[in-house]
């Protein structure tokens, strides 16, 4: 590996390890230690439509099965997260809500992102904030062609 694609590789890793290890401090920080990240990012799921989401679209968002959503609702559910709710005119389905604390929960995970954000573009120019966008679209774009699925699988 030459010298660019070795710090390229360290800089990605080391990353990917801090945002993680900082959004595990600041779930607990918000939710005392109850959630998990992924629990968390259930709950921002979730709060996408105030009017509650199905599990199909909450399947679909967190590109995971409608099993392991249903698993995962139960537990927030069990927690004081979420609940469920029937729709009115047809009882077969349901809508999976926030509850004030799942909400409140949310609203500080939210607040964690927007800090980190606003913080490390703080000491930025518009133009180095344009490159560093650049870059972050490339590299979703190629994370995101990793993910499609394969046509010869």
């Amino acid at each position: 590996m030459d010298a660019f694609s070795q710090e390229l590789n360290n800089l990605l890793t080391d990353a990917f390890w801090s945002i993680l290890r900082i959004e595990e401090q600041a779930a607990n920080h918000v939710a005392g230690g109850d959630l998990s990240i992924s629990e968390m990012h259930m709950l921002e799921a979730v709060s996408k439509d105030e009017n509650g989401r199905t599990i199909s679209e909450l399947a679909a968002d967190q590109h995971i099965t409608l099993s392991s959503v249903t698993i995962a609702v139960n537990k927030l559910m069990k927690k004081g997260y979420v609940e469920k709710i029937r729709h009115e005119q047809d009882g077969r389905q349901v809508f999976v809500k926030l509850t004030k604390t799942g909400r409140k929960v949310n609203a500080g995970h939210l607040y964690f992102h927007e800090n980190m954000v606003r913080n490390v573009s703080a000491e930025m120019t518009e133009e180095e904030k344009a490159v560093l966008l650049k870059a972050m679209e490339n590299l979703n774009r190629f994370f995101q062609r990793k993910l499609e699925p394969r046509e010869d699988a």
